[in-house]
């Protein structure tokens, strides 16, 4: 079995090993949507949701949730985070979240980036739902990773 395998011997799953792997800055971009009424759009731009600002709230939330990855998803590493960076943009049709992550370690940091996304669209869920009953959140995608030798 190799050693990097993600089930050990007795079958069981367990973290990857990545102790032998060179530690490298490592960036990851992801993105989503969230669709909604035009009526909840006008409402978020106007800032008149009752919970607040959701732009700000869900960029934060979002910065948050990517830090709190590894408590989150059960074998994902903890990392050594330098940047989380999350950007919510209205448009016409709702509203799109884009997240960098960047990391000096041994281990990707694209988890941490899609959990940004993933946690910044459901708080915008959560902020719009007495006012949009038919929102849709779509398209969750790793945009782009990279690693650098230091």
């Amino acid at each position: 079995m190799s050693k990097l395998s993600h089930v050990s011997d007795s079958g069981k799953a367990n973290m990857v090993d990545v102790g032998a792997k060179s530690v490298q800055l490592r960036t990851a971009r992801a993105c989503g949507m969230i669709r909604m009424n035009p009526e909840t759009v006008a409402l978020i731009r106007e800032n008149k949701m009752k919970k607040g600002d959701v732009l700000t709230v869900a960029e934060i939330a979002g910065i948050q949730g990517g830090k709190r990855t590894s408590d989150l998803i059960p074998l994902c590493h903890p990392l050594l985070i330098t940047k989380m960076e999350v950007h919510a943009s209205l448009c016409e049709t709702g509203v799109k979240i884009e997240s960098i992550a960047r990391c000096i370690g041994q281990t990707g940091i694209e988890m941490e980036a899609l959990t940004a996304v993933s946690i910044a669209l459901l708080t915008i869920y959560d902020m719009c739902k007495a006012a949009d009953k038919a929102m849709l959140i779509e398209g969750i995608q790793l945009v782009e990773k990279t690693k650098e030798d230091l």
